[in-house]
């Protein structure tokens, strides 16, 4: 009702029309924020996350049953169930969440919705919004790029350097000049995915001058003069962002045939991967985690996994614990952590989600109201008032709950705890039941650096190279290990992980090999092609070109792959080092 009073139900038409059109495509959309606490969002197919009390639903007949146990937290930690009247296997969902943390007390804040695109689709998903509001209504948001401290210091620094007639200062009286020109407009640029709507009785000059980003005339969109912050509370915006989880769905699908949707969220073996490598059946004896969770999104961080090691996460419910702790401030270091590991709570007894106060208080006896603004003022980093101390005390909160409460400073939100969770839950799941089309997606995706001479020489050699980069990441001298072989250790972790379960990478051939995308060997059930783009240096662009070389007619000799395709000498010999130009003459 609060919606459609307030005209807040074209933000989620519109929403709704964009969703569409990137599942039409093949793409899954993620949501962001609190949005998954909207059931009316759920209900549109905005969000998959589902905000209601954990319930059992038939698909079948439609028969639903919300008489559950109040200590389980989530729908997908129900047992397995027979519908009553047509005995068909139910489904649970629900992941307890109040709307008010979307739409405020009152139900009058305005939605702000965010959602995950496909970054191979968000381009589409942007020009959908020209088909839905009209070419002239809709433009993105435009950024202000603004002189940093030391660019404002080289601006000064250079003045006197250029002009002959100026006397160089000390560096104090440079500082002070340059202090005077920090913040002053550089450049313009466009937000990664706000796109401004206009009204359609207005025009865009009733709230910002137009622009092309950085004075691209020939730039598809135009942007907002104004930095968005500037006019936010006038105009709406759609956040139509990028993301991989969308993108990493579709590849597993197209490689697997698995309708990830169908995947279930209580798999007993994807459950134990946040506690222990058994599920891999790998060899235990060169095991370097404690875990399965290396290369599963928002779980696999060194950071993460050891606060999986410590929490012991049995349910799905505790998986969206974990991420609200460790996508908080405050919230796990020196809170948390202590009161699981010395004072003996339980993974669900400590605060890890903003929603989970204000249900915990209404639970406890609290107004809600007063619930609302406990679970504002935490989430903000705000002290608790002596009223709401002393009303939490007089309805038996324990004082650590207060304490901890008082040490938060930023708090997330339980329905994008839960949207990061179904995805990341999905990637497990592949990890577990088809290993390989886990590792294709991982290595094609997600890693961000390959040391292929390393990764090709087998888990020896793997192992004692993450040794020697990992002896090299907390010291502070030019041994430092480099960002490049942080995200390389990374890499070559999730390798031995891949090695120590029996699989392996085909070697490299250049008549063989594909162009962006690690594929399975049609010659071998156990192995991964590598692509080309893998090696380092050769861009997307060149692979393809190669690839389409091939495919055109097959390469005779070495000298025909340079001549055929845009390959550089560099990259023809890292080839070469590989062994993929073995059997080809000069």
């Amino acid at each position: 009702d609060s919606i459609i009073s307030n005209g807040y139900g074209i933000i989620y038409y519109a929403s709704h029309l964009l969703v569409k059109k990137s599942i039409d495509n093949g793409y899954m959309v993620g949501s962001r924020g609190s949005i998954g606490s909207s059931l009316v969002a759920t209900m549109t197919d905005i969000t998959e996350v589902n905000p209601l009390p954990p319930h059992y639903f038939c698909a079948d007949c439609h028969f639903s049953d919300f008489e559950i146990d109040p200590s389980v937290r989530s729908g997908y930690d129900l047992e397995s169930r027979h519908c009553p009247n047509c005995q068909q296997p139910m489904q649970g969902d629900g992941q307890n969440i109040p709307f008010e943390t979307f739409l405020g007390f009152e139900g009058d804040k305005v939605p702000d919705i965010d959602l995950n695109f496909s970054s191979q689709f968000q381009e589409h998903a942007h020009a959908h919004t020209k088909e839905i509001f009209g070419e002239t209504k809709v433009l993105r948001a435009g950024t202000i790029g603004t002189v940093a401290e030391k660019t404002a210091f080289g601006y000064v620094s250079g003045y006197f350097e250029n002009v002959p007639t100026a006397k160089g200062p000390h560096d104090a009286y440079k500082e002070y000049l340059a202090h005077g020109c920090q913040g002053m407009k550089r450049t313009t640029g466009q937000h990664p995915g706000g796109i401004l709507v206009i009204p359609q009785d207005m025009d865009v000059f009733d709230f910002t001058p137009v622009q092309y980003p950085a004075n691209n005339p020939n730039s598809q969109w135009m942007t907002s003069h104004y930095e968005f912050h500037d006019i936010h509370d006038n105009i709406l915006k759609l956040d139509i962002l990028g993301h991989i989880d969308p993108t990493a769905m579709k590849f597993l699908e197209d490689i697997s045939g698995i309708d990830v949707r169908k995947i279930p969220m209580n798999d007993e073996p994807t459950l134990s991967l946040f506690t222990t490598t058994k599920a891999l059946k790998l060899d235990e004896r060169k095991s370097l985690d404690k875990n399965g969770a290396a290369g599963l999104p928002e779980f696999g961080t060194p950071f993460v996994r050891r606060m999986l090691d410590i929490a012991q996460p049995k349910t799905f419910s505790d998986l969206v614990q974990v991420t609200g702790l460790a996508h908080g401030t405050n919230v796990w270091a020196n809170n948390a952590q202590e009161l699981i590991t010395k004072d003996g709570l339980s993974l669900q007894d400590v605060i890890g989600c903003r929603d989970d106060i204000m249900t915990e208080m209404i639970a406890k006896g609290l107004d809600p109201k007063l619930s609302f603004q406990i679970m504002e003022d935490v989430r903000k980093g705000r002290k608790l008032s002596t009223t709401m101390i002393s009303e939490m005390k007089k309805h038996q909160v324990p004082d650590w709950y207060i304490e901890s409460c008082d040490v938060i400073q930023y708090l997330f939100p339980k329905a994008h705890a839960v949207a990061y969770c179904m995805m990341g839950f999905r990637v497990a799941w592949f990890k577990v039941h088809h290993p390989l089309a886990y590792y294709a997606q991982y290595f094609s995706l997600r890693a961000e650096a390959f040391e292929l001479n390393t990764m090709l020489k087998g888990v020896d050699a793997m192992i004692h190279r993450i040794e020697d980069i990992s002896s090299r990441l907390n010291i502070y001298n030019e041994h430092r290990a480099t960002t490049k072989e942080r995200n390389i250790l990374a890499t070559l972790e999730v390798a031995v992980e891949m090695y120590l379960r029996g699989y392996s990478f085909s070697n490299f051939d250049v008549r063989t090999a594909p162009a962006t995308q690690f594929s399975l060997d049609p010659q071998d059930d156990m192995a991964l092609m590598i692509p080309f783009n893998a090696i380092d240096g050769l861009g997307s662009g060149v692979a393809l070109s190669i690839v389409e070389a091939r495919e055109h007619h097959e390469f005779i000799s070495i000298e025909d792959i340079a001549s055929r395709s845009q390959i550089t000498q560099t990259s023809l010999e890292a080839i070469r080092m590989l062994g993929g130009l073995t059997g080809l003459q000069e």
